[in-house]
């Protein structure tokens, strides 16, 4: 049983360019993630944490495997992301205008029953992924709805007319 014991904890690469490379990656994804989708998973997880996962994993399989990866430069990139996580947390809960772009406002999707195509398209999101969400909510007919929101993280929120017995449905 030989083990290489350099090739287990000494970097192979330089530790400031996993630390560029994995503050490169995260930033760049972050920002064409934000700008494509308003939030990627469920209610519960957000972009940065989806982002956080993914890169975390990548950067600790490829330690894992071996691939010419020493644990040390998966230990320095997993640092470096989870690093950039926090602060883009950080600077979402201290500075309104990046918590507009890290948590974007509700997008109002539908008025008065009648779906807002302009802001739809914005969204990328088609009459029969709203119907659908209408149907999930517990909804059957759209002419009930009030308003209806793409909030921040993804979810569709309904608002509805009162019912006949004055209870607001959603």
């Amino acid at each position: 049983m030989n083990i290489d014991w350099q090739s287990i904890f000494v970097p192979s690469a330089p530790i400031l360019e996993t630390i560029i490379r994995g503050t490169a990656m995260y930033l760049v994804l972050f920002v064409v993630l934000r700008l494509t989708f308003k939030r990627i998973g469920s209610s519960s997880i957000g972009l940065g944490d989806m982002l956080m996962i993914a890169l975390v994993a990548a950067a600790s399989q490829n330690a894992m495997a071996r691939e010419h990866v020493s644990v040390t430069d998966g230990i320095i990139l997993v640092a470096t992301i989870s690093t950039w996580s926090y602060v883009l947390d950080w600077l979402g809960s201290r500075w309104p205008r990046f918590q507009r772009f890290y948590n974007p406002p509700a997008l109002l999707l539908v008025k008065n029953g009648l779906m807002l195509h302009q802001n739809m398209r914005q969204e990328l999101v088609t009459e029969d992924e709203l119907l659908t969400q209408l149907h999930r909510a517990g909804l059957e007919d759209l002419a009930t709805v009030s308003e209806a929101y793409m909030e921040g993280d993804g979810t569709i929120t309904f608002i509805c007319e009162k019912g006949p017995s004055g209870n607001v449905r959603s």
